[in-house]
């Protein structure tokens, strides 16, 4: 297939003035060199296009393509996920990844919560918070977690994460309130065991690749997967690949998390134990990053002893199966 591919680099930000923090979500080089060599290892011929703006002058000057091959972030706003997708569907030309509403739904994490609740996924109980007047009417039992409604990243989330007391609770929603400009989500802090589950598929096909325990190690800043532990991960986090009742047991709430947000081809979703040991639904990534070495996802395969090229493959044919045009190009192509 002739494979369209939409991304945003890191580095085009940093050099407009982003801070390494503001920039986090967005890609380096060597992650778009590793797609686009996994991409035409399968076989297909990859056009590299980039970010929004390069994007809609390609479609204006005619471009098309059998499927497009999404990670692009956005910018602006908290549907900025799914600005390329929405483009896309607006030209009827195929992608990988989930929809515009999916993807909108799932940056708003206090809107997925409510949605995962309903359909009786188990999530810690939560509020969210669009002004500090808001913080007089939050009555959750301490300690608390805040961090920004719609960031990926754990961008805004550090030590101070955790909240103990209502002078630390008006404290940090204020702090965030001003330094993200949207609201904050305060919900239960779970001390237990954290994992990120990989899933790959849609739907009844969707399955749990594999669940990583995120363990902290005593380099990190503690009992918190900040956005800093993140960037240091070689020395502050310890990925375990685990396969245990634990785990089980946040493998099948992080499928049917994935399921209940119509999330599709691949992502992760992270969970984690209440004091009891149950199982919580934190939070879901249906664009997940894909460095071979520093993403979440891709440190779950090789593990498992993926090579990062049937990762990419693996995700590519979830898309392929559930769109009929894209099964149409791939014959021709043949």
């Amino acid at each position: 297939m002739r494979v369209g591919f939409t991304y945003d680099l890191r580095d085009g930000y940093l050099a407009r003035g982003f801070s390494e923090e503001q920039a986090a979500e967005f890609d380096r080089p060597d992650t778009i060199e590793a797609i686009e060599h996994a991409l035409r290892a399968a076989g297909h011929r990859v056009d590299r296009i980039g970010g929004l703006e390069s994007l809609m002058r390609r479609l204006l000057a005619g471009d098309r393509w059998d499927l497009v091959f999404n990670i692009a972030e956005g910018v602006q706003g908290i549907g900025r996920e799914s600005q390329v997708p929405a483009l896309l569907d607006a030209w009827n030309i195929p992608y990988v990844f989930s929809d515009p509403v999916v993807l909108g739904l799932c940056l708003h994490k206090g809107l997925a919560k409510h949605v995962a609740r309903d359909a009786g996924v188990p999530t810690p109980d939560f509020v969210m918070v669009e002004s500090r007047a808001d913080v007089d009417h939050i009555h959750l039992p301490f300690p608390l977690f805040a961090k920004p409604v719609a960031e990926g990243t754990s961008k805004g989330i550090d030590g101070r994460a955790i909240i103990r007391d209502r002078a630390g609770l008006e404290r940090a929603c204020a702090r965030l309130l001003s330094g993200f400009a949207q609201p904050v989500l305060v919900e239960r802090y779970l001390p237990g065991r954290e994992f990120t589950a990989g899933l790959l598929g849609t739907g009844d096909h969707a399955r749990v690749l594999g669940v990583l325990e995120v363990a902290l190690t005593d380099r990190a800043e503690p009992d918190v997967y900040t956005w800093m532990n993140k960037e240091e991960f070689d020395v502050r986090v310890d990925y375990r690949l685990v396969d245990d009742a634990d785990s089980r047991a946040a493998g099948a709430v992080a499928l049917a998390a994935w399921r209940a947000l119509g999330c599709r081809d691949g992502g992760r979703v992270d969970v984690r134990l209440d004091g009891s040991g149950e199982a919580q639904f934190m939070e879901v990534n249906p664009l997940p990053g894909l460095n071979p070495v520093r993403s979440d996802l891709a440190i779950l395969a090789t593990k498992l002893g993926w090579p990062f090229e049937r990762l990419i493959a693996s995700i590519v044919d979830s898309a392929m199966t559930r769109v009929p045009a894209v099964q149409k190009s791939a014959l021709k192509s043949a």
